[in-house]
């Protein structure tokens, strides 16, 4: 990740360990890298997977930071705030290309049809959110559908990225990541409106401010205590495995030592253990 700007100028203006590529949680290269191990997936194309999914991850969220006037990423200053909207805006598109160029260096045709698909997934989904959502609470319905296509569409191809050719296969695991993604982003809706930036490394506080649907705003038809219909929408991630045990018992250990502790920890920042309490 931190290479793939080498052969530009570009490259002196990042870091290393910067807030951008190389830092972060990088659960979707975590889980490429988790469930590729062990499906047999091939480790240079594990290693490009993964690194892809984090740089267009990197790309959006440096184009969020100009959107919602974040300040802080990662526990550091947004790169807007240094180089300008002009150039946050500019450096995440090259970041698109760069990162799916990397699938194109393993020759998987494949995986970049599906990253852009999964990526065309996220844009719908921020648009749809700006320009007709914001302003309004919305229903549940529609909060779920922005976080599975926002946020769970990278999951799920990360998840994708480490399928085999067995049947039927590639189809579950593309499921199970959306719902994970899924239940990822409502946990985050949840953090945001807590203010805690110590936790989340970033500026809280904009969905609320930016009138976006959330798990927070979205009361009509939300579940009486969502960390529990969270828990039940990982559960379900895991039942679409179910065919393949020994996937299954690598996505569960992922979502054991790896995911649900993070949730655990923004739930508890959040401090939100029923839908009705700020």
């Amino acid at each position: 990740m931190e290479n793939c700007l080498n052969d530009t100028k570009i490259s002196t203006l990042l870091p290393p360990r910067n807030n951008i590529m190389g830092s972060g949680k990088m659960l979707r290269a975590q889980l490429v890298l988790t469930l590729g191990d062990s499906n047999g997936i091939a480790e240079k194309t594990s290693l490009h997977a993964a690194a892809s999914v984090e740089i267009i991850h990197g790309a959006s969220l440096l184009h969020d930071d100009v959107i919602d006037g974040g300040l802080l990423r990662r526990g550091a200053p947004t790169f807007w705030k240094k180089h300008g909207t002009n150039g946050s805006i500019l450096l995440g598109d090259l970041l698109v290309f760069e990162g799916l160029d990397l699938l194109v260096q393993v020759d998987r045709t494949d995986l970049l049809q599906e990253l852009i698909a999964m990526a065309t997934h996220v844009c719908r989904s921020e648009v749809e959110q700006e320009l007709l959502l914001r302003g309004t609470p919305g229903t549940w319905e529609e909060c779920e559908e922005i976080a599975r296509t926002k946020t769970g569409a990278l999951f799920a191809f990360a998840a994708v990225a480490a399928a085999s050719d067995t049947p039927g296969q590639k189809e579950a695991l593309r499921e199970a990541g959306f719902i994970m993604g899924t239940a990822y982003q409502l946990v985050d809706d949840i953090l945001d409106s807590s203010g805690n930036e110590e936790v989340s490394g970033k500026t809280l506080g904009k969905d609320q401010e930016r009138g976006k649907t959330t798990a927070i705003t979205a009361t009509k038809n939300a579940p009486e205590k969502p960390s529990e219909y969270v828990d039940s929408l990982l559960d379900a991630s895991s039942s679409q495995l179910a065919a393949w045990p020994a996937l299954q018992r690598s996505w569960d250990d992922f979502l054991a030592v790896t995911m649900k502790p993070v949730l655990s920890k923004h739930l508890s920042a959040g401090d939100c253990p029923a839908h009705n309490q700020p």
